[in-house]
């Protein structure tokens, strides 16, 4: 059996026959299964990749697909006899097929092989031909989707650009001339190879003009098959594109690169060692630096910098340069403010990448390239995506670049580092005064040491703390000074968070003579959410516009919302108790709210937690109520959402004395 996903999803026999695999919802099924790799995905996640709103009967529906598929996947498989392919594994399923099976994950294994193993280029060569299109072309935009689209396109770029880099340094230009990496070759490659090479290229660069190392590649091939105008052509194009569009000079390399070709330092066939590696001696110009600059602008931009700067980093892994490797990933010291990532696959390969490097250099490691590499582990490894166990990883590294950047005497290196205290700071409810410290004292390094973007985080950050302690002067007055520095460092992202931060006062408002009224109140939302989503931020935006709605009709005592076009995205656990509450269903509430874990320890907890607590005095139910009170007990000053200084659900201790009252206690127990 062999299964394809890079394109449309199909299954195919191993003599080349279709395999019918039914609707779609099967195939997103198989499609969920096989972004696994080999990994169980439970029950309730395939549920909630398959509906943004489940039926009351998904699990069945669910079940019934999967014995379609099973049925379509072993057609000869005896009655009575266990499935072999799509295995039943705790609680929920596995698609168990050798990597060599599966389209995607044989590009994965080939790419990974290809980086080390010149030899490799061949099988690369194929590895790419198998792409028909975008991954799982036919699969609805959910997020899982989207995010291994974006995953698999980034890998599939890098192995264009890997394979080109093979080809040139195994191609002789003349008969005579040995390949330049070293790796056998029977027969000099003859030009025809050459120009269709640097075609590939041309048009690689045309679709993605930012990468810097294609355009050194294309000028590289062009060079080599002796059109030494077009590739510094190809160069000054490259050198206009990012001037006109971006204000930037060609990185170091692309420099050192022309002026190579011009002067011939260079010998024909012959080129620098560093030409070889796509981002390698990396400068003070080059992509990760690119792409610093383009997350501040947000929107597609954002979108563009997580993708180069992520193509940095593995080039200069491959470079085997731990301490370039250290300088590149710590130099995107851009500043975080929201505790979940919006590429969640991305930032743990950048842990891991930092994590890798760390290693590398060992325990003799300077304390200032490792207190960059800590910071970064902090910064990544966001709450809301973290198990118990990288969580505890995490807070320890950010404690720990916070103690060697102050050892160091490195405002800048500190203001990073007490980021990644702050995105640490949210393993239990109620610790908004210690969070407001820490913004409190990166506002204080960054004024006092012209570090104008950790100026703004810090303001954003007093912001969120002021937000959850219900101090809304305090709050507005961050949110003006906010914008005020957003305006003279060109960050139009603060305008869309401050813009949130509004329509929540006016929640809060709406529920005092005078204010607003709740329909006012919820235009201001869907104001900001219309600003939101061009922002390029679906770790902040997806779901966030529902909780928000649902925390104003709380405000006002009426119950949830019930609109079955409502995106509740990763807050749908603990909101469906509620909502099938409101639909009158009380048993699948009670069911639904005894199978809720605990909420992930984000900038939202508090909310979720007060939701739980709601939830269990509605339905009457002791146990779920009593762990609401425990975990509310600490945050009783503080107001439920207002963490985020974008949405509120009102004073903490409103639902905490529910929770109480449905739990059988009193006081202050």
């Amino acid at each position: 059996m062999r299964i394809d996903v890079l394109g449309s999803v199909r299954a195919r026999r191993a003599d080349g026959t279709p395999v019918g695999l039914g609707g779609p919802r099967h195939r997103e099924v198989l499609a969920r299964l096989v972004a696994a790799e080999g990994r169980m995905v439970p029950t309730d996640t395939l549920v909630d990749a398959l509906w943004d709103d489940p039926p009351p009967r998904a699990v069945g529906a669910l079940r019934t697909f999967v014995a379609a598929l099973r049925r379509a996947l072993e057609p000869d498989r005896p009655p009575r006899t266990p499935p072999r392919l799509l295995v039943t594994e705790g609680p929920g399923y596995v698609l168990r097929l050798p990597r060599a099976d599966v389209d995607a994950h044989r590009f994965q294994d080939v790419l990974a092989r290809a980086r080390h193993d010149p030899a490799a280029a061949p099988e690369l060569t194929a590895a790419l031909a198998d792409w028909r299109g975008p991954a799982y072309a036919d699969l609805p935009d959910r997020p899982w989707a989207r995010r291994e689209r974006t995953r698999l396109e980034e890998l599939r770029l890098d192995g264009i650009e890997l394979r080109a880099r093979l080809l040139l340094d195994a191609a002789p230009t003349a008969p005579d001339a040995a390949p330049a990496s070293g790796i056998p070759a029977t027969a000099p490659t003859p030009a025809a190879q050459l120009a269709a090479l640097a075609a590939e290229l041309g048009a690689h660069v045309d679709e993605h003009p930012w990468r810097e190392p294609a355009w050194a590649l294309l000028a590289r091939a062009l060079h080599r098959a002796g059109r030494q105008a077009d590739a510094l052509a190809a160069l000054r194009r490259a050198r206009t594109l990012l001037g006109e569009r971006l204000g930037l000079d060609p990185g170091a390399e692309l420099q050192r690169l022309e002026a190579d070709i011009l002067t011939g330092a260079a010998p024909y066939g012959q080129p620098p060692a560093a030409w070889s590696v796509p981002g390698g001696r990396l400068g003070p110009r080059t992509t990760v630096d690119l792409a610093r600059t383009l997350s501040l602008a947000g929107g597609d931009a954002l979108l563009h910098a997580r993708r180069d700067r992520l193509a940095a980093i593995h080039a200069a892994e491959r470079t085997g340069d731990a301490e370039l490797t250290a300088r590149v990933i710590g130099a995107y010291d851009v500043p975080a403010l929201w505790s979940r990532a919006d590429d969640a696959e991305q930032s743990r390969a950048v842990v891991e990448a930092a994590e890798r490097t760390l290693a590398a250099l060992g325990p003799a490691a300077p304390d200032a390239p490792a207190a960059r590499l800590l910071a970064t582990v902090a910064v990544e490894s966001r709450s809301a995506d973290l198990t118990p166990d990288r969580l505890r990883r995490a807070g320890q590294a950010a404690r720990r670049a916070e103690s060697l950047a102050r050892a160091l005497g490195d405002p800048a290196l500190l203001a990073f580092a007490l980021n990644g205290v702050f995105l640490q700071s949210f393993g239990r409810p109620g610790l908004a005064p210690d969070r407001d410290r820490t913004g409190a004292e990166i506002l204080d390094l960054a004024t006092r040491h012209d570090l104008p973007h950790f100026a703004v985080l810090g303001r954003l950050v007093r912001l969120q703390s002021a937000s959850a302690l219900g101090d809304l002067d305090a709050a507005a007055a961050h949110a003006r000074a906010a914008e005020r520095l957003a305006a003279g460092t060109e960050a139009p992202l603060v305008g869309v968070l401050t813009g949130w931060f509004r329509a929540r006062a006016a929640a809060d408002r709406s529920t005092r003579p005078g204010g607003p009224t709740a329909a006012e109140a919820a235009a201001r939302y869907r104001d900001a959410e219309a600003a939101l989503r061009t922002a390029g931020m679906p770790g902040l935006r997806r779901g966030l516009l529902p909780l928000a709605l649902l925390g104003l009709r709380l405000l006002h005592d009426r119950p949830a919302p019930t609109d079955p076009r409502l995106d509740w995205g990763p807050y749908l656990p603990w909101a469906r108790p509620l909502l099938l509450h409101a639909r009158g269903r009380r048993t699948e509430a009670a069911a639904a709210l005894a199978a809720l874990p605990d909420p992930p320890p984000d900038h939202l907890q508090e909310a979720l937690w007060c939701l739980t607590a709601r939830a269990a005095a509605l339905l009457g139910q002791p146990a779920p109520a009593t762990r609401a009170a425990r975990a509310l007990h600490a945050a009783r000053a503080e107001h439920a959402g207002a963490a985020s200084g974008l949405l509120t659900l009102g004073p903490v201790a409103r639902y905490l004395a529910e929770a109480r009252a449905c739990a059988g206690e009193s006081g202050e127990a």
